[in-house]
């Protein structure tokens, strides 16, 4: 009866051990996807400061980036550009 009793044992921890792998990454996973939300609303919140027309798929996109370092890249360009279009060139 023993030998059960450990194989439950190793099994019981097993999944603790699989199910706390999955939360963290699902952590991981969220804090990342909040990071790149507040960042493309700050490219919009940015360009409507400065009063800069933005297009519904200009928008679209800046929304649907889930690039930091490319949404890090538009907010540096937000603060400077003369029109929207500028965000997405060289």
């Amino acid at each position: 009866m023993r030998d059960c009793s450990d194989i439950a044992d190793k099994l019981v921890d097993y999944f603790f051990h699989w199910k706390n792998e999955g939360h963290a990454q699902g952590l991981k996973e969220g804090r990342a996807e909040g990071l790149a939300e507040g960042e493309a609303k700050a490219v919009i919140l940015i360009l409507e400061a400065r009063g800069l027309q933005i297009s519904d798929h200009a928008r679209d996109w800046i929304q649907r980036c889930r690039i930091t370092s490319q949404l890090e890249t538009w907010i540096r360009k937000a603060a400077v550009i003369t029109s929207t279009d500028e965000l997405f060139t060289e």
